[in-house]
């Protein structure tokens, strides 16, 4: 395999502390290398010397003879002009533009694209160009779920060398060989993928704790023996004494974080009205197709609710409509009393760079440095020097950990999260799941990331290019088939506005019946907000039933008694019908919900 770059003991050092040192690296053609290592550790900075953007300040970076570098920073810059120039003419630009989701935007000026567009741009150029090293730092970011599996493929399929800072854990198992860690100022390089990183962290843990006790009993028995000799025979030194105690007494280093943010927060009582939907419209422009059209929703106290759809589908908007920033062009939305919003969303809070991090966790009307804020800011990680460090001169994954922390701060009970995962380390993700899975109130989430969905929600909804919002059957793998069928109808010419692609619209059991009904038309037919809440009611049944169809597909793996196989065969039959029956209910209801 060729050679693509090889570091051989660089160091890398901020103004008060050691991001890595003596970090020895070979990256071969056919490689693909994971960063992985909490906020603040140096995985963009050693992502940078990689890319020969920034010199190491101590050690030797050498790169294999005509290889050219892909990098994808983490703010990335785009020369000025259209996308299309940007990224780069030919078939091969546009075709990675279209993978992205910019397949509209090839003519816009690049000084007029959002942070995210501008990030998937920047992503299309560093994969449309020809290289042999490709170094990306986040690039899941600002992308949606069709998106990501399509990078997925497209890195797994790549030839050269790739090494990569991602907190999509999925996208990591899947694509990457090795993986190297950084831990202040050390680092760990393991074989394998993701699942196999967390496997020799633990035994790497396990052995540094074995290794300490070996240690420590050793000095033990010293120390006894020493001073169990008679003063009169020999003197022992003590120097040597005072050496074996220091070995007792010393510590193994402590981790880098604790293993849990300890966030118990405590929350108002939410009441049985949280947030309804009604028919809910929204448009940017009054003479343009609305971003949000009939969506329907009811959200309730213990709300596990996840939302996908491509990049401009209206996810986001919902969420603004949700808090209050956005008044709906249409319908209504009805806000119980007791609704504490917390909204953590994609563009962050505006943070003076020049304030503390303990003056913003305080608030404008307290004095920083109570015990109540200090213990806050620990749950958060935010120790040693962090508390009192300028927002300036964080990095990006601390900024949006401060985010968090400063919107859980508010203590809501209604959390809307848009985006979580992006720019926060893999540590901060695996306890904010914890974290939520406890938490008591309702929790709407978009997202990317199918970990973080698959951890954290109990149903999906879809939006459509339309702007309407359907549950999603089959979980994130369901909306992913789902995204691929459309895709391959719409390569194939067969889309559903054309003659060939067409489908005969599935007939409502409700129009049916109404149609068949020759007997009084009731008085008075059931309310929007009735409807509504039979309808999630239903969907909930729905995610139900389809985890209890799972189950039993599960139990049925490797049973080799009839009569079992019998009796489960028999279970999941009825489990299949009585799903059916809910999906036939869900549009029944859909139905006279559009026609009230």
């Amino acid at each position: 395999m060729a050679l693509l770059v090889d570091l051989e003991r660089v160091s890398a050092r901020t103004a008060d502390r050691i991001l890595f040192e003596d970090l020895s690296l070979t990256v071969s053609e056919g490689d693909r290398l994971g960063v992985v290592g909490i906020n603040g550790t140096g995985k963009s900075t050693l992502l940078s010397v990689i890319a020969g953007v920034t010199a190491p300040d101590a050690g030797e970076v050498r790169r294999g003879r005509g290889v050219r570098v892909g990098y994808l920073d983490q703010d990335p810059e785009l020369p000025p002009g259209t996308v299309r120039a940007a990224v780069g003419g030919g078939w091969e630009s546009e075709a990675v533009l279209e993978r992205l989701g910019m397949g509209a935007e090839h003519e816009t000026q690049v000084s007029t694209l959002s942070g995210g567009q501008a990030k998937r741009a920047a992503l299309a150029r560093v994969l449309a160009s020809p290289a042999e090293l490709l170094i990306l730092d986040e690039p899941t970011n600002f992308l949606d779920l069709t998106a990501v599996t399509w990078l997925e493929r497209h890195l797994a399929e790549f030839r050269g060398g790739v090494v990569l800072v991602s907190h999509d854990r999925h996208l990591l198992d899947r694509v990457t060989s090795r993986m190297i860690e950084l831990d202040r100022g050390s680092s760990f390089v393991h074989d394998g993928g993701y699942a196999s990183y967390l496997t020799a962290k633990v035994e790497r843990d396990t052995r540094a704790a074995s290794a300490d006790a070996v240690r420590r009993n050793l000095a033990r028995r010293e120390l006894a023996w020493l001073r169990r000799g008679a003063p009169a025979r020999t003197r022992k030194p003590q120097a040597r004494i005072d050496a074996a105690v220091r070995v007792i007494e010393e510590r193994p280093d402590a981790p880098a974080r604790a293993t849990e943010l300890g966030i118990r927060l405590g929350t108002p009582r939410l009441g049985d009205l949280v947030v309804e939907c009604l028919g809910v419209e929204y448009r940017y422009e009054a003479d343009k197709q609305p971003v949000l059209a009939g969506v329907n929703l009811v959200v309730d106290p213990r709300e596990r609710l996840g939302i996908v759809g491509a990049n401009g589908s209206g996810k986001s908007t919902l969420l603004d409509v949700l808090a209050g920033r956005r008044a709906p062009t249409a319908g209504k939305v009805i806000v119980g009393p007791t609704v504490v919003m917390g909204y953590y969303d994609q563009r962050g809070l505006e943070l003076d760079p020049r304030a503390r991090v303990q003056d913003l966790v305080a608030g404008p009307h307290r004095a920083p440095g109570t015990a109540e804020h200090i213990a806050l800011m620990e749950r958060f990680w935010f120790t040693g020097e962090l508390p009192f460090a300028p927002v300036g001169t964080l990095s990006g994954g601390e900024r949006r950990r401060l985010q968090l922390l400063l919107v859980l701060a508010t203590r809501p009970n209604v959390l809307l999260l848009d985006e979580p995962t992006n720019d926060l380390d893999l540590d901060t993700l695996r306890t904010l799941e914890e974290f939520l899975d406890d938490w008591p109130g309702a929790l709407v989430v978009v997202s990317h990331d199918r970990t973080f969905l698959d951890r954290t929600t109990e149903r999906l909804i879809g939006f459509s290019a339309s702007g309407r919002a359907m549950p999603v059957v089959g979980g994130v793998a369901g909306w992913l088939a789902a995204a691929d069928r459309e895709r391959g109808q719409r390569a194939a010419g067969r889309s559903s506005d054309t003659p060939e692609g067409r489908r005969r619209p599935v007939q409502p059991r409700s129009s049916q019946a109404r149609s068949a009904d020759t007997g009084p038309t009731p008085k008075s037919a059931p309310s929007q907000s009735t409807i509504a809440r039979r309808l999630y009611e239903t969907e909930k049944e729905i995610a139900r039933l389809q985890r209890q169809r799972d189950e039993l597909v599960a139990s049925m793996d490797g049973i080799a008694d009839y009569t079992e196989l019998s009796r489960l065969g028999t279970a999941l039959a009825a489990a299949q019908a009585s799903l059916e029956d809910a999906e036939n209910r869900w549009l029944s209801l859909a139905d006279d919900l559009d026609q009230t």
